[in-house]
């Protein structure tokens, strides 16, 4: 079909511009991002509510929020970057803070074409992005460690691109890659700094809070 091979096409896209680096240390306040759905039909245009928080990462503490709502396309596997990133972007243009480094309920170049949603959010943004995601969605791991901080790389085609990660003992672990200027490496320290007390970064948590809560207020 045409319109799967202009959605691919720029995925592809996103893929070129994508650029992996280190970072040398988490920032003093990181932006964390998550949608919910309205009427989600599956394969039909949704409305979306796009979430956007501060948080500091000393304190843990949600010092800005933001929000956006907009009709996306309906949920296909693979494409969770094309849906989901432009309502986050607009949530993420509300706010006053500069956004220095961004966390993603979903995966980065841990994706069947290097472009998952943190890949989207990060090039869009031109700063630091990384995908946490519950479930891992290509690749192959070694066997992982029951204690906090153990971690395997994620390997698809001959390549790491990601890592599983045990953020609680004995609970299980998230599925980390970089989105855009940040590597592997640092990922795994950016998700182990902002997961003191539960599996999810305190930034995806308190995003996905705030969606929850405006998504009730959206009336269609």
């Amino acid at each position: 079909m045409v319109a799967d091979e202009i959605l691919a096409g720029e995925q592809r896209r996103v893929a070129g511009l994508v650029e992996l680096r280190s970072l040398e240390a988490v920032p003093d306040f990181v932006v964390g991002v998550d949608a919910a759905y309205v009427d989600d039909d599956d394969n039909q245009v949704s409305v979306a509510v796009g979430s956007a928080v501060v948080v500091d990462t000393k304190s843990f503490e949600v010092v800005e929020e933001a929000t956006s709502t907009m009709s996306v396309m309906g949920y296909r596997p693979g494409l969770l970057g094309l849906r989901e990133a432009p309502v986050l972007l607009a949530a993420i243009d509300k706010l006053s803070t500069v956004p220095e480094l961004v966390v993603c309920d979903g995966h980065g170049v841990a994706h069947p074409l290097r472009a998952g949603l943190a890949c989207h959010v990060g090039v869009g943004l031109g700063v630091p992005s990384v995908g946490c995601a519950k479930e891992l969605f290509v690749g192959d791991h070694g066997e992982l460690g029951r204690e906090r901080g153990a971690v395997e790389f994620i390997v698809e085609g001959g390549e790491v691109v990601g890592a599983v990660v045990r953020t609680r003992n004995d609970v299980k672990p998230v599925y980390v890659s970089p989105g855009h200027l940040i590597d592997v490496e640092a990922c795994v320290r950016v998700v182990l700094a902002l997961t003191p007390r539960f599996r999810l970064p305190e930034t995806t948590r308190a995003a996905d809070q705030l969606a929850r809560r405006a998504e009730k207020t959206v009336r269609l």
